[in-house]
């Protein structure tokens, strides 16, 4: 049982870890190890959809030409499933078997591994993020989920994956954005320069009334941002890198606060005390054991 999990969790445990990710390393290594009685030729029909896959749409020419390399040359590479009550469920493969199914083919090689849901998830997350085209909000939803998932910050998680830490920040920022804007960005009616410029509006009515115009009229990234500029409207806060970092701050003014009597704030790799006369500060370098003689 231990040499399977080991076999099984590897890629998993990489997610974690101070490594890079190659989802192509581990989906290869599942199915290099896997056993001759795990690979078997099942029915489409009885494959049931990853429950935890964030795409929810797929290009219809990429289909299309993976059907037809299906119809020429066979699925060279199995998909991953795991078996449920009725059937299977899809862990990794998802384009395969769409393009499977638009072959005309009834059956599909499968290594059949026994996954948890938690594992489920993360590999669904992992395939998306590097070998498939998300949109800019299900790629978002995707970072969301590993981040919270996988307990990392933002600048591990950029590291992890290869990304920059502003791309990391820009594209969760989308996902403040009112659901009818996130659905011009899924359709591709508003870019992700519109998008990005529209997310740090503090100011939900605004947004959709300037995302309807860029959709009615086309308008630019650079005309769209003069606006913003000129209208001078209301910007969202910048958050913390971290926030991780976050709560050990919090911690910390709490403590500072109750040990010197003053309202501490850690900022930017600041520590701010602030006082209201000499006798305030007297007392604050006193708490802190900081005495100047003859003064």
């Amino acid at each position: 049982m231990e040499t399977k999990r080991k076999a099984l969790g590897k890629g998993l445990e990489q997610l974690f870890s101070n490594e890079v990710i190659n989802f192509e390393d581990y989906t290869k290594e599942i199915v290099e190890t896997a056993k001759s009685s795990e690979i078997k030729e099942i029915l489409l029909s009885d494959i049931r959809s990853n429950p935890y896959q964030p795409r929810k749409t797929f290009n219809d020419e990429s289909l299309n030409e993976m059907a037809q390399s299906i119809k020429e040359h066979g699925i060279i590479e199995p998909i991953i499933v795991k078996k449920s009550i009725k059937g299977y469920e899809l862990v990794a493969g998802e384009r395969r078997v769409k393009a499977a199914k638009l072959a005309g083919i009834q059956t599909i090689p499968a290594v059949v591994k026994d996954f948890t849901d938690q594992e489920m998830m993360e590999v669904a997350l992992l395939e998306n993020i590097q070998r498939e085209d998300l949109n800019p909000i299900e790629e978002a939803v995707a970072y969301q989920n590993i981040i919270k998932f996988g307990n990392l910050t933002q600048e591990e998680f950029a590291k992890k994956f290869g990304k920059s830490r502003s791309y990391v920040t820009n594209l969760l920022g989308l996902l403040s954005l009112p659901d009818e804007v996130k659905k011009y960005v899924e359709e591709k009616q508003i870019s992700m320069g519109h998008a990005r410029a529209l997310s740090k509006i503090d100011d939900e009515e605004k947004i959709i009334e300037l995302a309807h115009v860029i959709v009615k009229d086309g308008m630019s990234v650079r005309v769209l941002e003069n606006i913003i500029n000129e209208q001078d409207l209301p910007k969202k806060q910048k958050q913390e890198r971290d926030s991780s970092k976050n709560i050990r701050n919090s911690i910390y003014e709490k403590l500072l606060r109750e040990k010197l009597g003053a309202k501490v704030k850690i900022t930017a790799k600041k520590i701010e005390i602030p006082y209201v006369n000499e006798k305030d500060l007297e007392v604050i370098l006193e708490t802190l054991g900081i005495r100047i003689e003859g003064v």
